[in-house]
């Protein structure tokens, strides 16, 4: 009799510990994703090489890690939130790129200003209605504009040609998104 009240408290605990625990029952995350660049720091300035202070500006080297399970592809837009384009709420798009395959750890620095990469990654039209990285242009009589990089892990690939918005993108991804991870450069004209 005592062994089978024990028994009963221990599975009362356990279906307690189950429904008030974290994730209501469910196994515990893991470790968030996580967007890095050794470029520059988060939230500091980012290095002229990589803006419109140089005549031809190259993308930084990206680098990500703890995608959720399940990952098929990523998402990256960078962008800047501080311009308003056209009295809308459309903010500057800086690069647009999708279907990065879920094993991907990053980019490399400086990639190619190409639609579609050798291994199926499709680079949309920025900001300056051109494939690729755009890199920050930020005028010099004013703040620091803030360039923000979203990553999207999704559960999904995109069937979306490099011609498509930044908007047929977004609206895609929205109910894919396994993880989402940011990282923030700062920039402006020198004077």
């Amino acid at each position: 009799m005592k062994k089978t009240f024990l028994l009963f408290g221990i599975a009362l605990a356990v279906l307690a510990q189950d429904k008030g625990g974290k994730g209501g029952g469910k196994a515990p995350a893991g470790p968030p994703m996580t967007l890095t660049t050794p470029a520059w720091a988060d939230g500091t300035d980012i290095p002229a090489k990589f803006t419109q202070a140089e005549a031809m500006p190259i993308s930084p080297k990206l680098d990500w890690a703890n995608a959720p399970m399940g990952t098929v592809t990523f998402v990256l837009l960078m962008h800047d939130p501080d311009v308003s384009r056209n009295r809308t709420l459309d903010d500057q798009t800086h690069w647009i790129v999708w279907n990065i395959p879920g094993s991907s750890k990053g980019l490399p620095e400086n990639v190619p200003a190409q639609a579609t990469l050798p291994d199926g990654t499709v680079q949309g039209l920025n900001g300056g209605n051109v494939v690729g990285y755009r890199g920050p242009g930020a005028p010099a009589n004013g703040p620091r504009h803030h360039y923000t990089l979203e990553l999207f892990a999704l559960d999904t690939k995109l069937d979306l040609g490099p011609e498509k918005s930044r908007a047929d993108v977004m609206g895609a991804l929205s109910g894919h998104i396994l993880g989402k991870a940011v990282y923030v450069g700062l920039f402006h004209r020198p004077q």
